[in-house]
């Protein structure tokens, strides 16, 4: 025969079966409005409990999941033998938590309702779990819509977990810059602000169909002690308390708050009896939370075995006097079997009535109901991991963080920083954390030294060289109460750092380290709140102008910079870098791209590659692949530069001419003997400008320039034209140890003169306008192509990995090597340029010769897209990209617009025949490719080394390998 705790259980999941059949399966249980099969539910269950069962549901139990067994079977003790109604999981991790709750489960005669401590998210308890920004931080997000997202995506990761309850969010008002336990869980100091955001938080979690839990009631905000550790006191009048402290709790019950947590505070002015924590203050529970402020849902009170309780009453007196307050669920007693033998007795003597005791056990049933628990099903462990750290949450994550990000001072308008070509920037980093990924960053944008010295007299005469300094001050962001103070040697530096330098100060760890620092002689401050990652990057945008500033001080810094502070900066359109989902891009399917490369690499089509994605102006997928060469040596990595080849045209030579266009200079019909009058009588002087850049001039697809000085007999480079060592004679550098004679430049541009043309006006490829291009431009202006690209190009663009000569800048190591020119060079090509005429041309084409990187080539395609500005600068008018990146001949089947290549007109063609007819680009021989599409915004940019060691490699290109990864690009995107 069925046992009596058998025919209870029974009875019970009977009950369960009923409720659920009958009143349909609720997806979000919190909305559920049926309020006459709720008051049914609990009415049944509670009619069908024993005292013991009724008591126990008042008790929540906290549980490691690290714990030992012995601890793990006290618990199970507990639940057995005590009947309580709750857990409260705590450290340890997600998979050993969900096969303790369900075991527990199991062992229960009714459901467990489970609560968890998830205030910035599981991280805040368990490993391998997701963290979202702290209340600090998102306190000062001025759209609340995000606050929701934040409290949704945790509403997320606690459903998932089988956790019913969150004890959040903290709705204390931090006025007091020394609290020592709320501080960054506090979303600021102004109660409109934390009432606006706990109720937004809240919503969100409600949505996910998880509880909240308002605390720390009355308020924990302006305390200089910990509860965990004593008693604080609260000394503020009770008018001050119920304007102030009491303030965002009116909003939330309004707004449908699920429960309360009450802390162990002495408020003298809402308790009279001496040191009564409020957690067992009749008055304060009782009087003012349920009668004054009307609220009738659950009351927790905070943890009974922290000192600001424990130390007041006897073991079992505390858990009674607490119920008797009008706390409905004790958390985390000293002891259960005790506290419950008090509480039992006290219900036998008649001090707890049978109306006091329905009550509350009734709120707790009604509670796990609304969570669901009247369909109770065990957690499910699979794929854990990977669903409680999402793209979705990264995404969410990113936006949060760049939403907070606050601008303090801006003195000048230093931020964001302009006119890169005039700066030289200095980062000095302080504090005991890393900073790294700030200064990375910063150098995706510019060049920025890391400066450091042993004493502030060195440091300062290393800074006396740059005009721009950016400090960046980096704390532990292991938790919100880590330490965050500026130390006295670090005021006094950056003081003298200040009066010294244009200086920028970011700051990565709370606000009130600012207090004690004298800030008068700083340009601008910018605080980032954390010292994540993503902060330190999304910062760093913000400083050079890819992001905007848009947080408010959520908390008030002396007089000087009251709570609501905040700059609002424009951004500069310099490119930004995120998540996809931010762009509406899938990162899922992104990650296709890493097969085909992967696999492009293993077959040997080459040895490594670059790979960048932007869109709408983010970065969105800049991964680094393989290594420079076979051998495996150097990995490709942000910073290695690639021989771009015919990519120099529309990089280097094309925003020339287009710039000298919309000056009036040339035009579309300047013919070639103008541009040099060289040409002057040839059969070339009639070619337009237009008809040149569109490759519809009849000229040669290129002109084998380095044959006839090859030594017919040896198959060497002749000595006629070429020495190992510079000369007056011979001063032109063609690789290591080989240099061209002087008049070879002259000799080059005779050639191409003398040349045919083909016998009809056709389409045909060709590299020669662009040699004769840069004839022209270095006639112009008197220089070298490389130093005008520099002056009107690439330094104000903050390209500074971008350039012809690459060698004269930086390391061979960093230069990926193109061929092993067996033919003609007899060396391995690295770090010169691999295309024979610009070799001859000492490395400066017009068609070849510049070095970058993938990001840098980015940079100049984002010019092109967006009407041709970046970072402030106007490169282009509007109408000058359009009118270059335009087909005129389409109907002769000619799909060049001027200088830009454009998707195919019919099969074949450059592209994947997925991307707009706006779109354009370039590819370059040595397996390059960037690409722009305005319609969806997308900058697409591939470099490679196919060329290594042997230029006959075409696998890359037979395989179609640029264009595959451009269709997953456009299949990625989601809106």
């Amino acid at each position: 025969m069925m046992n009596f705790k058998g025919q209870i259980r029974f009875l019970f999941l009977f009950l369960i079966f009923i409720s659920f059949n009958s009143f349909g399966q609720n997806t979000h249980p919190l909305l559920a409005d049926d309020a006459e099969a709720q008051r049914k539910w609990v009415d049944s269950v509670y009619a069908q409990m024993s005292l013991d069962e009724k008591i126990g549901q008042l008790f929540m139990v906290d549980v490691f999941s690290s714990a030992s067994e012995r601890e793990l079977n006290r618990t199970r003790k507990l639940i057995k033998e005590h009947k309580i109604g709750g857990l409260i999981f705590s450290k340890g991790g997600p998979k050993r938590q969900i096969s303790i709750h369900n075991e527990f489960q199991e062992l229960s005669d009714f459901p467990l309702i489970i609560g968890m401590d998830a205030e910035w998210g599981l991280s805040m308890r368990l490993d391998s779990t997701f963290a979202l920004p702290w209340n600090m931080t998102l306190g000062a997000i001025k759209d609340n819509k995000l606050i929701e997202s934040a409290g949704a995506a945790i509403g997320r990761h606690s459903k998932r977990m089988g956790v019913h309850i969150n004890f959040a969010p903290v709705v204390d008002i931090n006025t007091n810059p020394n609290n020592p336990i709320i501080g960054n869980r506090s979303f600021g100091e102004e109660k409109e602000n934390v009432a606006e955001k706990s109720v937004a938080f809240m919503k969100g979690m409600h949505k996910e169909g998880v509880l909240s839990s308002a605390k720390h009631f009355p308020g924990h905000g302006d305390t200089d002690s910990d509860s965990h550790k004593t008693l604080p006191t609260i000394s503020f009048s009770e008018e001050r308390i119920k304007e102030v402290e009491l303030y965002p709790y009116y909003d939330l019950i309004r707004e449908g708050l699920s429960s309360v947590m009450v802390a162990h505070l002495n408020v003298p002015q809402l308790e009279n009896r001496e040191n009564l924590p409020s957690s067992l203050s009749n008055n304060i529970i009782s009087d003012l939370l349920k009668d004054q402020m009307g609220f009738n849902g659950l009351i927790f009170t905070d943890a009974l075995n922290m000192k600001g309780a424990a130390d007041y009453k006897t073991i079992g007196e505390i858990d009674l006097a607490a119920f008797l307050a009008g706390n409905d669920i004790l958390l985390m007693s000293k002891d259960v079997p005790k506290a419950i033998e008090t509480i039992t007795n006290a219900y036998i003597k008649g001090t707890i009535s049978e109306p006091r005791l329905a009550h509350s056990v009734k709120k707790i049933l009604l509670a796990k109901y609304k969570v669901g628990l009247n369909n109770y099903k065990p957690v499910r462990p699979g794929y854990i991991y990977e669903e409680l750290k999402t793209v979705r949450d990264s995404a969410l994550f990113e936006s949060l963080v760049e939403s907070s990000l606050t601008l303090l001072k801006n003195n000048k308008a230093v931020v964001p920083i302009k006119n890169l070509e005039k700066k030289k920037i200095a980062y000095v980093n302080f504090g005991d954390a890393d900073g790294s990924e700030f200064l990375a960053q910063m150098r995706k944008y510019a060049k920025v030294d890391w400066v450091s010295a042993t004493t502030i007299s060195g440091l300062l005469n290393k800074l006396e060289e740059y005009n721009y300094v950016v400090i960046g001050f980096h704390k532990p962001d292991v938790n919100p109460w880590a330490g965050y103070k500026f130390s006295p040697r670090e005021i006094e530096w950056i003081h003298e750092i200040s009066r010294k330098n244009t200086t920028v100060l970011g700051l990565f760890t709370r606000p009130y380290a600012l207090t004690p620092l004298p800030t008068q002689n700083l340009e601008g401050i910018l605080i980032g709140y954390q010292n994540n990652k993503i902060a330190q990057q999304k910062l760093a945008q913000v400083i050079f102008g890819g992001l905007e500033a848009k947080g408010l001080l959520p908390v008030s810094l002396g007089t000087e910079y009251p709570v609501g502070t905040g700059f609002q900066t424009k951004g500069l359109n310099r490119m930004s870098y995120g998540k996809p989902e931010n762009v509406g891009l899938n990162s899922h399917k992104l990650q296709k791209i890493d097969s085909i490369i992967e696999d492009a690499i293993d077959k040997e089509m080459t040895p490594g590659a670059q790979i960048l994605v932007a869109r709408k102006g983010k970065v969105v997928y800049q991964k680094n692949f393989g290594y420079h060469t076979y051998e495996k040596n150097i990995p490709v990595s942000d910073t290695s530069l690639y021989d771009l080849a015919s990519l120099t045209k529309i990089l280097a030579t094309l925003p020339l001419i287009m710039q000298q266009e919309e000056e009036g200079i040339v035009n579309f019909d300047t013919r070639l003997d103008e541009l040099l009058p060289l040409f002057e009588g040839s059969n070339k002087g009639h070619i337009t400008l237009q008809d040149m850049l569109m490759h519809y001039a009849g000229l040669k697809a290129w002109l084998p320039f380095y044959v006839p000085t090859i030594d017919k007999v040896t198959r060497k480079p002749s000595t006629v034209y070429y020495s190992k060592t510079p000369s007056a004679d011979f001063n032109t550098t063609v690789a290591e140890e080989m240099f061209i004679r002087n008049d070879m430049q002259d000799t080059i541009l005779d050639i191409i003169k003398e040349s045919k043309l083909e016998s009809r006006q056709k389409y045909k490829y060709s590299d020669l306008p662009f040699y004769m291009l840069k004839y022209y431009l270095e006639a112009y202006y008197q220089t070298t192509l490389h130093s005008i690209t520099q002056e009107n190009l690439y330094k104000p663009l903050g390209a500074n990995y971008t350039g012809y000569l690459p060698l004269t800048k930086f390391q061979k190591e960093q230069i990926v090597p193109t061929e092993n020119d067996k033919l003609w060079r007899g060396q391995v090509v690295h770090g010169y340029v691999h295309d024979q005429g610009a070799a001859m041309q000492g490395g400066i084409g017009g068609h070849a010769g510049l070095f970058s990187t993938a990001n840098d080539v980015a940079k100049m395609m984002h010019v092109f897209l967006y009407n041709g500005a970046y970072g402030g600068e106007k490169f282009f008018k509007e109408e000058t990209v359009g009118k270059f990146n335009t087909c005129y001949y389409c109907e002769e089947d000619v799909r060049r617009g001027v200088g830009f290549d454009k998707p195919q007109l019919q099969t074949s063609g450059p592209t994947c025949n997925c991307v707009s007819m706006s779109s354009f680009g370039h590819s370059g021989f040595t397996g390059t490719f960037a690409w722009a599409d305005p319609e969806e915004e997308i900058v697409y940019v591939f470099l490679s080394n196919r060329t290594f060691p042997d230029s006959n490699n075409r696998k890359l290109i037979r395989e179609d390998v640029r264009s595959k990864i451009q269709g997953v690009i456009y299949d990625a995107i989601d809106f």
